[in-house]
């Protein structure tokens, strides 16, 4: 009974003492059980103290071969095994020379792709798509205006209180990971959107959800990517929609308006620079318009006054050109 003893360990008094948030709790719950699961059916059931590296090198090689995962999940199961084991090091269970991810190789990180974003004309059709003739309706609308306007993740949006909207002030107080608070500004469109949904939603207490259900509860995380995935079908957008793709267009869009990686930094509620620098990069369009900028188009004699009248040999000519020796 060791593994589910020390899982609870971690989770209740490691994770906790971190200040995770309970759904990156949860992940980390749900990977520890399944290398125990692994551990169990595959290796007799040694206990967490008597795992050797040669035993996690096995369960990177089942991940990759049998359950067909990939780079990016693999090293998240590596991830979550090192901060176990050093963990469980810190509190005493066991020796630093038996931690078998002390002397662990590195993972290969997995190739990081730059995230495609809307364009304005999309994200006004996203933005238009729910129906503002009902309660839901502009709650929907306040939801994808926020969400674009400020940056926030689903789970931030989500656990907005009533007391966390200034509206006359114009600005929300935010929850990020790690219990990060930080306070952002809202733009004049986002206010009115914002303040056409309290209006009709109705009073409700400082310390009550900002957004309601149709049952007037909280809303969970998975609603707001519900709510964003509805609209963009509504819209008739290509791709999976999320709130994350919100976020991405958000950084990219301020990014090209000329704001500053610091500025965008403390507005995402990132801790690193290195986070936020994903969003210097540049879209086909963007190169297309550099390349059309180049000042060739002006010096460059033009393609058809180059060619001449009649029809062009094949090579040149054998008197055209006649090399000097000595």
């Amino acid at each position: 009974m060791m593994w589910p003893t020390w899982i609870s360990l971690f989770t209740r008094t490691h994770c906790v003492a971190r200040g995770l948030r309970p759904n990156t709790i949860a992940v980390y719950q749900r990977a520890l059980e399944a290398f125990a699961d692994y551990v169990r059916s595959r290796l007799d059931d040694p206990p967490p103290d008597a795992i050797q590296m040669r035993d996690v090198l096995g369960y990177v090689e089942y991940l990759r071969s049998e359950r067909g995962n990939g780079d990016s999940i693999i090293q998240r199961h590596v991830v979550i095994l090192r901060s176990f084991y050093r963990a469980m090091t810190a509190m005493g269970q066991i020796d630093p020379d038996q931690n078998p991810l002390a002397q662990f190789p590195k993972i290969k990180a997995p190739s990081r792709k730059l995230p495609r974003v809307l364009d304005p004309r999309e994200m006004k059709r996203l933005l238009d798509a729910p129906a503002p003739d009902s309660v839901l309706g502009l709650r929907d609308r306040a939801i994808l205006h926020l969400l674009y306007g400020t940056g926030i993740r689903a789970t931030e949006c989500a656990g907005l209180r009533e007391a966390d909207v200034d509206l006359r002030e114009q600005t929300i107080r935010v929850r990020g990971k790690g219990g990060h608070e930080r306070i952002l500004p809202l733009n004049d469109s986002v206010q009115r959107v914002l303040e056409a949904y309290r209006t009709v939603r109705g009073d409700v207490a400082p310390t009550s959800s900002f957004f309601l259900t149709r049952l007037r509860e909280r809303p969970s995380r998975f609603l707001i990517y519900e709510r964003v995935r509805t609209a963009s079908r509504r819209a008739r957008l290509r791709g999976d929609i999320s709130p994350h793709r919100l976020r991405h267009t958000f950084a990219t869009h301020l990014v090209r308006a000329g704001v500053g990686l610091v500025t965008l930094r403390d507005l995402l509620g990132h801790r690193l620079l290195t986070s936020t620098q994903l969003y210097l990069h540049v879209t086909a369009q963007d190169l297309r318009e550099a390349a059309e900028k180049h000042p060739i188009a002006r010096l460059a004699p033009k393609v058809a006054a180059l060619l001449p009248d009649g029809k062009l040999p094949l090579h040149h000519s054998p008197t055209a050109f006649r090399p000097r020796y000595g």
